[in-house]
This record gives C-alpha cells, structure tokens and sequence, in this order.
C-alpha cells in the first residue's frame, strides 16, 4: 500500500490514509481503500474499523491535479462513479466503521466521513464540501448522504455557499457524534470500536442493517426488524449473553 496503511489490533482494523500533505483522495487511494475493505468484509477476525488521516488533516479533499487530466465528461463521470462505489463499500461494511477526524473533513475528505457509521472529530475541525467553488459539484455521495443525515435545509446552504462549518457546529446538527480534543481523538475511536468488537458480530451486522433501511417505510421496517430479531435467538451468542447476563458476567461472544 502507497497512500493508505492498516493493521488489524484486538479485532480492530485501524486504516490510516498517509498521502502528505492533505491526504488528498486520488485515484491510486480509492483503490487502496477499496482493497482495503475488501479483507475487511472477508476477515472474520476483524469487528469494527477505525478510519483516520495522517498529518494535518483527515482529508482537505479529492486530488484537484487529477481533475485537470480528465479529457472529457465520461471519463469525469467515472471518477465519480469510482469514488461512489468505494465510499458505498465502506458505508455497506457488516462492520462498524468509526471516522477520527481532525483538521479538515473537505470536499471528498467529508464525503468519506459521510460513508462512515459512526463519526469523531477534534474541536474546530473544518467540516464542508466546497466544490461549487470550483464550478463543480460534490461527486462522491454527499449531495445524497450529506441530506439525510442533516435535513435538506442545512445541507443545501452547506453545499451552495461553500462555507465550512466546525466540528462543534457539526455536532449541533446530527454531523458529528463527538467532539473532543485532538489528541484524544483516535484513541476514543478505538476505544469506541473495541467497545463493538466485543459484541456479538451478527447483532452488530444486522443493526447497522437495519439503521441503514430505515429510510424506507416503518411497516416495512418493522417487518425486516421482525425477521432479524427471530434469526438472532437462533444464535449460540444469543444464550451466551443471556446466560452471562444471569450470570452476572461479562459474555464470550464466538460469532456463531
């Protein structure tokens, strides 16, 4: 790996993208990522990911030079579609991905944050996408994700005046779920993701499943929650958390 390192510690996948100086998301670190993820679903050791940049920031941004090579409209398109489809991987992951954020979540740097579950980030941290002022338009999912996660009315004026917003003023509107000092970042993340590594991994699979279908109906909701709710009790962990909820003990979860 060139631009992205990872390593797998007590369950926790901890990917760090290392691209100097702004971890700017060009083609060669989708791929990574997207590599990356790939043993994230396939590896059964793994429970949760922590998501994090070196350096100064998490990521200022998609990789601006690449964009003056693109000859036409298509090949642009399939940049963004490259982006989406690796962004979507990650926000599809059956395990919880956890985003420690500093410095400046923009342009793609936030639309990666987007994708992410769960999202921590240090006091004053820029939050925005700024594309417009490029004559652009965010490309990578955060004109879809951005919305949804803080209503229409918000999102728009982000996008249109191209302003940031810092961590504390993302954490007012549903955007961040902590703020914390910056050297305490990742490892609240960590801690966070070991927290949900100890869990039972098919409890935790079906959840995010279900957090994620809850933009559909409730009635058809409800009915997939119903579904989920039966197959769990099939579970050997479901007796084991019981018991050890009897017990008065901390359970052994074996993923079966």
């Amino acid at each position: 790996m060139e631009h992205v390192k990872w390593k797998v510690e007590d369950g926790v996948a901890i990917v760090t993208l290392t691209r100097p100086p702004a971890n700017a998301l060009s083609r060669g670190v989708m791929a990574e990522l997207n590599e990356i993820f790939e043993n994230v679903y396939k590896d059964q050791e793994i429970k949760a990911v922590v998501l994090h940049g070196e350096g100064r920031f998490f990521a200022a941004g998609a990789d601006i030079k690449e964009f003056t090579e693109v000859k036409d409209e298509q090949e642009f398109a399939q940049l963004g579609r490259i982006g989406q489809e690796t962004f979507t991987k990650i926000e599809q992951s059956p395990k919880p991905v956890i985003a420690a954020i500093h410095g400046a979540a923009l342009g793609g740097g936030l639309e990666l944050a987007l994708a992410c579950h769960i999202r921590l980030a240090a006091k004053g941290t820029k939050l925005g996408l700024p594309e417009l002022n490029l004559g652009l338009i965010p490309g990578f999912g955060g004109t879809q994700r951005l919305p949804k996660l803080i209503g229409k009315a918000k999102a728009t004026e982000l996008m249109l005046t191209s302003e940031p917003i810092t961590a504390e003023e993302g954490y007012l509107v549903g955007l961040i779920n902590h703020v914390l000092p910056e050297e305490d970042v990742l490892s609240e993340a960590r801690s966070m993701a070991k927290v949900i590594a100890g869990k039972s991994p098919l409890t935790v699979q079906k959840t995010l499943e279900l957090v994620a279908f809850s933009d559909n109906k409730l009635e058809a909701g409800l009915e997939k929650e119903r579904a989920s709710f039966g197959e769990v009790f099939k579970q050997e962990d479901r007796n084991e958390g019981v018991q050890a909820f009897l017990e008065k003990r901390k359970p052994v979860f074996k993923g079966n």
